[in-house]
């Protein structure tokens, strides 16, 4: 006769605390740092997540004394770790806002040469008005900001984009459009001109944001467009260096005309053919939070429609 052993489980569920022990020590690679992250004893952290592997039968770290990486198991287990941990801080944040208490995080996007809107004026209302909500501030291109809503990384964008192309992947709403000028130096050979035309650009050196992205784009697609070929030999992010290049009679540049800057050292042209770029307030598409909610309402009034 055959005795089959009984299988006993212990159904012990996991806790959100061992989550975020294995998320810290995931992201710092040390347990020592996961420690200081988490404000606990490291001892007390180790022993946790051996713990924590023991009830799952698997190891999620490969230790080492001079490095920590996680295994096949941890990769796969951190990747559901950190949408459960979401999922927790998105439950509480909910349960607050149906007492009328916004709080969490909200995460804000902008392109290096926003104007649609004040955005300092419209962090302080909403700062005012939610004093529990950590602010987060990024700046960064429009592409990398759609991606970032997308990847639930931020709530809310402010991009610019050409007038041929509209945002991507997220919903949005138009905030306005704006012609671009042509910023020289004032020792610049156009600098008495008031008008020029894109062919009055063909020869000279600009400065520009990095090709590929869409604030490029928007002056790309125009010279294109005329069939004028332009050198870029300075590319920025950061449009203060830009001015900088400018002022020395280095470059060249166009701007927004409502960004570019009124500087006795500088003139601004208007260009007759020139392109134009709209910007958009974009958001994610899949449930928003109530933090991003809110603060649309303070930047459009009455929310996404």
């Amino acid at each position: 006769m055959v005795v089959l052993a009984p299988i006993i489980q212990h159904d012990r569920s996991v806790e959100l605390q061992q989550l975020k022990y294995v998320v810290a020590v995931a992201d710092e690679g040390s347990f020592t740092r996961a420690a200081a992250r988490c404000y606990v004893a490291q001892s007390g952290l180790s022993h946790r997540i051996k713990s924590l592997e023991d009830e799952l039968g698997v190891m999620l770290f490969n230790r080492t004394s001079r490095r920590v990486e996680l295994t096949a198991a941890g990769s796969a287990f951190v990747a559901s770790a950190r949408e459960s941990l979401k999922a927790a801080d998105r439950a509480a944040i909910d349960a607050a806002a149906a007492a009328g208490q916004i709080r969490g995080r909200l995460g804000v996007g902008v392109i290096p040469t926003v104007t649609a809107v004040d955005i300092s004026t419209a962090l302080k209302a909403f700062r005012q008005a939610h004093p529990h909500v950590r602010i987060a501030l990024h700046v960064a291109g429009s592409d990398e900001l759609e991606e970032a809503i997308t990847q639930g990384d931020i709530d809310v964008g402010l991009l610019g984009l050409p007038e041929s192309r509209a945002p991507r992947g997220v919903a949005w709403r138009h905030l306005g459009s704006d012609q671009l000028v042509a910023i020289v130096s004032h020792d610049h050979r156009l600098a008495h001109h008031t008008e020029i035309t894109l062919q009055d650009l063909a020869n000279e050196t600009f400065a520009d944001f990095p090709a590929g992205t869409p604030a490029r784009a928007e002056s790309d697609l125009a010279f294109a467009a005329a069939g004028i070929h332009r050198e870029v030999a300075f590319e920025s992010m950061a449009t203060g260096l830009t001015i900088d290049l400018i002022r020395q009679n280095l470059a060249i540049a166009l701007l927004p005309s409502r960004y570019a800057p009124h500087n006795p050292a500088l003139a601004r042209l208007t260009i007759i053919d020139g392109p134009s770029r709209s910007e958009y307030l974009a958001w994610s598409t899949f449930n928003p939070s109530p933090a991003a909610l809110a603060f649309i309402d303070i930047l459009v009034g009455g929310g996404p429609h």
